[in-house]
């Protein structure tokens, strides 16, 4: 009798052990999941916040009319003017070399960013007016602690005597760091301390307004049709293994069906948002069809029953009641899409969209870059600034694909109707 009463007890407790080593395991996955997570996000952050701040260089420049025409601002030599003053701030700099070393220290963009000053604010003409300039990207690699100055000389790209330069400036108060608004306003430049990622942000809003406006209504129909009128034979049945096997398949392929088709055969535009848009949009298709069919097949029997028993068609049962009911899925598997079409890069390789483009797309027929492939660009890129620069453009896409899942979570739970 006791051996009969021990022997359930004995395998309730090995069940129960088993259970709770299954639970541990868990946590333990997940644990892991976590740290590599937080240590892939930290690793990123660290590396690319150097370059949402930025290094400025106060100079002393003599803007009085006999180097400036007040009349005729435009015909003034800024670079020169800006190296003349370069040159009385450090009078001891004499030889070729160190002259073009003491240049260094700013942006090559110096003569262009004083010009701004004057057009901004032309009241500081008439004087000696000490004004800032943006650093370079060596320069500013030092002020911000990113190279160690007590590395031998031979071992840092800014010699010795360039540093001693900027503790100079230093000790005077004329230097500082703020925020990097220009990576925000700029685009793209071969100078890491002028690049920013405005032009590769307007690309990639064109090119996933071009895929949402294409994909998103054929896709919704599709899915319509699919679920709620098409019949169920062999047509249909091959239609929905192929939905399902395009899902699957690398974005590469669709790069190169849009290099095939858009491209060599329809003749339109290289490297433009229109025909990124339509190769992103051929990749989400089949993400959108499926995330629709699910929600719609997620409608209870009873709503379409009860609008047909009251006698609306087929088309009204489904338009006024069950994809009304579904939307909440239709839309959270549309913008999972679009954050798909966001972080592609193969793709776009493929049409050419790997060029470099400084200025500003405005329409989806010019020339524009994607943020994905801007990070492609810069992480290939030899000046050590643009690491920096590739982990902030990579915080700034991870920023939008939590945003866009943020949101997909909320419209899910704000037409999300129980039944």
């Amino acid at each position: 009798m006791t051996s009969m009463l021990t022997t359930p007890t004995r395998l309730r407790k090995s069940r129960e052990a088993s259970e709770t080593r299954f639970k541990w395991f868990g946590r333990g996955a997940i644990a892991i999941s976590l740290a590599f997570l937080v240590f892939m996000v930290g690793s990123i952050i660290l590396q690319g916040k150097g370059a949402l701040t930025t290094s400025e260089i106060a100079v002393t420049v003599d803007l009085s009319a006999e180097n400036i025409d007040p009349n005729d601002i435009e015909a003034t030599s800024f670079d020169s003017l800006m190296k003349k003053s370069l040159r009385e701030t450090f009078p001891e700099v004499t030889s070729r070399g160190d002259k073009r070393k003491l240049y260094g220290l700013l942006s090559v963009d110096l003569g262009f960013e004083l010009r701004d000053h004057i057009l901004a604010d032309p009241s500081i003409l008439g004087g000696p007016q000490k004004l800032w300039f943006t650093a370079s990207d060596d320069a500013d690699l030092v002020i911000s602690g990113s190279v160690d100055r007590d590395l031998p000389e031979d071992e840092r790209r800014m010699s010795d005597l360039e540093i001693s330069w900027l503790e100079t400036l230093e000790n005077n108060d004329s230097v500082n760091r703020h925020f990097n608004s220009k990576f925000f306003t700029n685009g793209d430049s071969r100078e890491p301390e002028l690049a920013g990622i405005l032009s590769a942000l307007m690309g990639s809003l064109l090119t996933l307004s071009v895929c949402f406006f294409v994909s998103f209504p054929i896709a919704i129909l599709a899915a319509i049709y699919l679920e709620e009128f098409a019949p169920k034979n062999r047509l249909s049945q091959f239609i929905e293994v192929n939905i399902n096997n395009l899902a699957a398949v690398p974005s590469i392929v669709f790069g190169l069906l849009g290099l095939a088709m858009l491209l060599n055969t329809f003749g339109l535009p290289r490297s433009t948002p229109l025909v990124g848009g339509l190769v992103l949009s051929l990749m989400t298709l089949p993400t959108i069809i499926i995330a629709a069919r699910a929600s719609l097949r997620a409608v209870p029997p009873s709503i379409r029953e009860a609008a047909l028993g009251m006698g609306a068609s087929p088309v009204q049962a489904t338009f006024h009641h069950v994809a009304p009911l579904a939307l909440p899925g239709i839309l959270t598997g549309t913008i999972v899409g679009m954050a798909q079409a966001l972080g592609e890069t193969a793709p776009l390789l493929m049409i050419g969209m790997v060029a470099f483009i400084a200025d500003v797309p405005t329409s989806i027929v010019e020339p524009a870059a994607a943020l994905p492939v801007q990070i492609f660009l810069w992480a290939d890129a030899s000046e050590r600034a643009f690491v920096e620069k590739t982990s902030a453009a990579i915080i700034v896409l991870l920023v939008f694909l939590v945003l866009m899942n943020l949101l997909a979570i909320f419209l899910r739970k704000k037409f999300e109707k129980r039944f």
